[in-house]
C-alpha cells in the first residue's frame, strides 16, 4: 500500500512538473507574441523639396495620430520609419522598394500626386498596404485594392466650388491656372468634368513646376477674357510669387477667382486678392466641432506650440487607418484591406467613410473667407461646412 501511494505521489509530482513546464512554454510564447506585435511601418513624405511645408504638416498630424491611437490597435504597436522623398519620384520609388525588401508591409505618405501614382502600382505588385497622404490626384481613387488615400481628391475640391455661377447658367469661360504637374493636370480634368458638363468652356494655363517669374503666365490669364480663374497651386516655394504676379496684373478685377485656401503661410498674400470671395477649404482647424479635432488642436498646442494646418489631419487620419488595419486585420494584408473598406469613423474633419468600391475617402469640405485681422494679417472666417454626400466623386471601379 505504501508503495502504491508513493508511486501515485511521484506520478502526481511528475504531472505537476509537466504542467508547469507547459505553462512556462505557453507564457514564453505569449511573451514572444507580445514582443512580435510591434509592426514596422514606413512613412515616406516630402521633408525637403517643393512640398516640404506640406510634408511637415503631414508629419505633425501623423505624430498626433499615433498618440491618439496608442493602445487602440488590437494589441499591435506601430513602429514607424520616416523617409524623406525630397519631393522626388525616383527617391520615393527607391525608398518604397527598399522598405518592401526589408519586409515592411505597410507604407504610407507623400504629398505629391505624381509620386503617389507611381507608388500605388508597386503596392499591388508587392501585396503591401499603401495609404497615400495629401496627394489629391483623382486617379489614386480606384487605382487598386492595395491603395488607399487619407486625404481628399481634386474632384471633391471642385465639387466644393460647384455653386460659383448661378444655377442653370451656361457658356461661362473658366481658365485653370496651375503648374504643369500631375496635380495641375488633375485639376484641369476635374474642372472640365464638373463645369464642362454644365455647358461651360474650360481651358488651362500651366507653368513649369517651380518657375520663379510667373508674370508672363499672369499676363496670359489677364488677357484670356475668362469669367473665372480656378487657381490650383500646390508648390509653397513660389506661391507668394504667383499671388503677387496675379495682384500686379490686376487679375482679380478682370474675373472671379476660385481657389482652394492653401496653408496658413499664404493667408496674407492671398487675402488682399480675395476679399468677399468664398474660398474652398480642405480643412481649417476652426471649422470642425468634434472631440477628435479638439484632441488634435490640444496636441499641436502642447507639442508644436502651433495650430493644425491644411494637411495636418491627413497625417492624423493615416495613423487612424493604420491602427484600424492592424486592430481588425492583424498583419495579413488582405484582412487589413477588408478592415478599411467600408469603415466609417470620426476624424478631425468630422465623419469620414472609405467607399469599398474604389477607396474614395468621403469627407466633409468647407467654404471660408479671409478677413482682415489684427496687425495687418488675415484670418479665417468659416462660411459653410459641405457634407460628404454633396462632394462625393463618381465611383471609379478598380482597374
Amino acid at each position: 500500500m505504501t508503495h502504491r501511494w508513493t508511486r501515485s505521489a511521484l506520478l502526481l509530482a511528475a504531472a505537476a512538473l509537466v504542467a508547469a513546464a507547459l505553462a512556462a512554454a505557453a507564457a514564453a510564447r505569449v511573451d514572444a507574441g507580445a514582443a512580435s506585435k510591434a509592426v514596422n511601418v514606413a512613412f515616406i513624405y516630402p521633408k525637403t523639396g517643393g512640398l516640404a511645408a506640406f510634408g511637415q504638416e503631414e508629419y505633425d498630424g501623423f505624430q498626433a495620430g499615433l498618440a491618439y491611437t496608442k493602445g487602440k490597435c488590437g494589441g499591435y504597436t506601430i513602429n514607424p520609419t520616416y523617409i524623406d522623398d525630397a519631393t522626388d519620384p525616383a527617391t520615393a520609388i527607391n525608398a518604397f522598394k527598399n522598405e518592401v525588401g526589408q519586409g515592411v508591409k505597410i507604407i504610407a505618405g507623400t504629398g505629391s500626386s505624381g509620386i503617389a501614382l507611381q507608388l500605388g502600382p508597386l503596392a499591388a505588385q508587392n501585396n503591401v498596404l499603401y495609404i497615400s497622404g495629401a496627394a489629391a490626384a483623382d486617379q489614386i481613387t480606384g487605382l487598386n485594392r492595395n491603395t488607399f488615400r487619407a486625404g481628399r481628391q481634386t474632384l471633391q475640391d471642385v465639387l466644393d466650388a460647384a455653386n460659383i455661377f448661378p444655377p442653370k447658367s451656361t457658356g461661362k469661360k473658366i481658365v485653370v491656372f496651375a503648374e504643369d504637374t500631375a496635380f495641375g493636370a488633375g485639376n484641369v480634368a476635374a474642372v472640365q468634368a464638373i463645369f464642362g458638363s454644365k455647358g461651360h468652356t474650360v481651358s488651362k494655363i500651366l507653368s513649369p513646376f517651380g518657375t520663379a517669374d510667373l508674370t508672363p503666365y499672369a499676363q496670359q490669364l489677364k488677357n484670356s477674357g475668362a469669367d473665372a480663374a480656378f487657381v490650383a497651386w500646390a508648390n509653397t516655394t513660389n506661391a507668394a510669387a504667383m499671388w503677387q504676379a496675379l495682384q500686379q496684373q490686376g487679375v482679380a478685377k478682370q474675373m472671379t477667382i476660385v481657389t482652394g485656401l492653401a496653408n496658413r503661410a499664404s493667408y496674407d498674400a492671398i487675402g488682399p486678392l480675395v476679399q468677399g470671395v468664398t474660398l474652398l477649404s480642405h480643412y481649417v482647424y476652426q471649422a470642425p466641432k468634434n472631440a477628435v479635432n479638439a484632441y488634435l488642436i490640444t496636441w499641436m498646442a502642447k507639442n508644436r506650440h502651433s495650430v493644425p494646418d491644411l494637411f495636418t489631419p491627413d497625417g492624423f487620419v493615416t495613423a487612424q487607418m493604420i491602427c484600424r488595419a492592424l486592430a481588425k486585420g492583424g498583419t495579413d494584408t488582405s484582412k487589413q484591406i477588408s478592415a478599411l473598406e467600408g469603415w466609417q469613423f470620426m476624424a478631425p474633419k468630422g465623419k469620414q467613410f472609405i467607399r469599398p468600391a474604389d477607396h474614395a475617402m468621403l469627407q466633409p469640405m468647407f467654404q471660408v473667407q479671409l478677413v482682415p485681422g489684427s496687425g495687418g494679417h488675415f484670418v479665417v472666417k468659416v462660411v459653410k461646412t459641405v457634407s460628404p454626400g454633396n462632394v462625393q466623386p463618381p465611383v471609379t471601379p478598380f482597374k
